[in-house]
């Protein structure tokens, strides 16, 4: 009997990482690479095809559709990237999912990659089961997501939730171009740079965390800026919404530790006008969240519901 599985793609600017999953979103094999960002669209679509293809070649199952989550801003209906950071060359444009099928012969999807970490921690991390979740991802940016009456919501233009780029949070310059944007404090490129400001050492976000760590009054403050940041980019959405159940995830979110603190005491201090609080959790699919988000979406556009999978699950 050959088993059916699903494959979810995460494309990120350092690493790429695939993982397969049964039909009820089991993780069943997982691969990475380095993501060639400055060769272009092609070859990063080709280390995933390469990872999937080292996959499937394990066990030979059945792929029934893949889902891909991409860095940028996207045109999921397209299945094709829209605006892509400096950090991407030739990303911006590139049709993502007719690559997929043409090179694999099966149905694609295409999210943005906060979406898809959003899908996957409200499929089955840990925010399963809510009607109303803020996505939010610390990495070397700040991106949102919103999951609204159990679906996600991703507006008119594609951009809803971008928590990340809105501003009043001082007066900085963001790597979009604007100025003050949450981005600025709490992402691990603003971490580095507010330390070297304050030091003059240069030092990534998580060699910031260790100092942190091991007392360095400079290193506290500013991951103390950056949990405030984050509390009140919480409250913004806790207001306009009424939305007050947050999941954290993205490489920031290793020093949950460190946010922890100065994010609940802002939220403490100033609890939103409903009088409920904002329940904070850390993500709890850890680095697969895209990839499983990304292949929950391609189990949903292809009719694979909770309840409608045992059927398939040999073919």
């Amino acid at each position: 009997m050959t088993r059916t599985v699903l494959a979810g793609v995460d494309i990120g600017g350092t690493t790429t990482q695939v993982v397969l999953c049964d039909p009820d979103l089991g993780v069943l094999d997982r691969a990475d690479a380095p993501t060639p960002a400055a060769d272009g669209g092609s070859a990063m679509v080709g280390a995933a095809l390469d990872c999937v293809r080292l996959l499937l070649g394990r066990t030979s199952p059945r792929l029934l559709g893949v889902g891909v989550g991409a860095a940028g801003v996207v045109d999921a209906r397209a299945g094709r990237v829209l605006v892509a950071s400096d950090s991407f060359r030739g990303w911006a444009g590139f049709a993502v999912t007719a690559a997929v099928e043409e090179a694999l012969g099966v149905p694609a999807f295409l999210d943005n990659d906060v979406n898809a970490f959003l899908r996957g921690e409200a499929t089955a991390g840990s925010v399963a089961g809510e009607a109303h979740v803020l996505g939010m991802m610390l990495g070397t940016g700040v991106g949102g997501a919103l999951w609204l009456d159990g679906t996600l919501y991703d507006g008119p233009h594609g951009a809803a939730g971008e928590i990340g780029h809105v501003p009043g949070f001082g007066d900085l310059a963001c790597t979009c171009g604007g100025r003050g944007h949450l981005e600025t404090l709490a992402s691990g490129r603003a971490i580095a740079a507010r330390y070297a400001e304050r030091t003059g050492h240069a030092r990534t976000a998580r060699e910031v965390a260790e100092a942190a760590g091991a007392g360095d009054v400079d290193a506290l403050a500013v991951y103390e800026a950056a949990g405030t940041a984050v509390a009140r980019a919480l409250l913004v959405t806790a207001g306009l919404l009424d939305v007050t159940t947050v999941v954290v995830g993205g490489g920031l979110s290793r020093s949950w530790a460190l946010l922890e603190q100065p994010i609940r005491a802002t939220l403490t201090g100033e609890p939103p006008v409903s009088g409920h609080p904002v329940h904070v959790r850390p993500a709890g699919l850890g680095a697969d969240a895209v990839a499983i988000g990304a292949a929950a979406r391609a189990r949903a556009e292809l009719g694979l519901l909770p309840g409608q999978v045992a059927g398939i699950r040999q073919g």
